[in-house]
């Protein structure tokens, strides 16, 4: 039986282009229209709107983004066996599906996207998803390019993501990252048997909506601060921050932080204070996130 939008159902068009998911290339299919409606959904109304995706595979969430009336998908994919399925998509759809063949950790898709809304929209391969979160999120310019970004991960990627100094356990430099320019959010779990093959982790929907003004702060030096505070996290800051090459005692008196603190206790305000202080100290020219 034909899926709603006219097009053969997903395990025909993954047997018929043999594309079986590969390990090497992070690859969990999902072939539940009604689940890869459900996420297009939750990025909100699409209408005029230019959604980029990473990694689509043979495209079950690419047609339910074009469905749900996105005015265009960038699809990203690496792996050539997907394109031909990515191809039949697009003829369904004129003018409304550009796929790009390429590795999206090297790709930039914003010469593609135009002057309006745009927005991030995948399930990420489990491989890489971290890695493209922080570079959309590290950049030197913001606001970013997109306006929203929906993605999923494995659930305890996306329990980091969200974690606050207030959940301890998972906060670490990613959730320091996220919670100083986004706004983040799990939105729903989905189990490893809506996967082919199935993972052995249970997945979850993430929505991250940017900070239209995040506190002042260098990127590289929010990420250095962090890298040396949590690359020891059962250390006391006293000693963890020695490694950033400045004495840290003046850095936390100055950001009212004790050095006695580990760095699951500080928040994203205490980590963007101690970055400017850092490059202040540095001869750079930091900023307090709290003036």
């Amino acid at each position: 039986m034909s899926a709603p939008d006219g097009l053969p159902p997903l395990r025909e068009v993954v047997a018929r282009h043999g594309l079986e998911p590969r390990k090497a290339l992070g690859q969990n299919f999902l072939y539940d229209l009604n689940l890869t409606g459900r996420i297009a959904r939750a990025a909100g109304p699409l209408a005029g709107v230019t959604v980029v995706e990473v990694g689509p595979g043979p495209g079950g969430l690419t047609r339910a983004l074009l469905a749900e009336g996105a005015a265009r998908v960038v699809a990203i994919e690496r792996d050539p066996r997907a394109l031909p399925a990515l191809a039949e998509i697009a003829a369904r759809y004129p003018g409304r599906l550009e796929v790009v063949d390429a590795d999206a950790l090297g790709f930039d898709p914003r010469p593609l996207v135009g002057t309006g809304p745009a927005r991030i929209v995948a399930n990420l391969p489990y491989n890489v998803g971290t890695a493209l979160l922080t570079g959309w999120l590290d950049g030197p310019a913001w606001p970013p390019w997109w306006d929203q970004a929906v993605l999923m991960f494995q659930r305890e990627v996306a329990e980091r993501i969200v974690a606050d100094e207030g959940a301890r356990a998972d906060y670490g430099r990613l959730g320091v990252l996220c919670g100083w320019r986004t706004r983040a959010d799990i939105l729903f779990d989905v189990a490893p048997s809506a996967f082919v093959p199935p993972p052995k982790v249970t997945s979850s929907v993430v929505r991250l909506v940017p900070r239209a003004d995040p506190l002042p702060c260098r990127a590289g030096a929010l990420e250095a601060v962090t890298r040396a505070a949590f690359g020891q996290r059962r250390k006391m800051l006293r000693q963890s921050l020695k490694s950033l090459g400045t004495d840290p005692a003046p850095l936390l008196a100055a950001a009212g932080i004790p050095e006695t603190a580990r760095a699951e206790e500080v928040p994203v305000a205490g980590f963007v204070d101690l970055a400017n202080l850092w490059d202040a100290a540095r001869g750079g020219s930091g900023v307090r996130a709290s003036a």
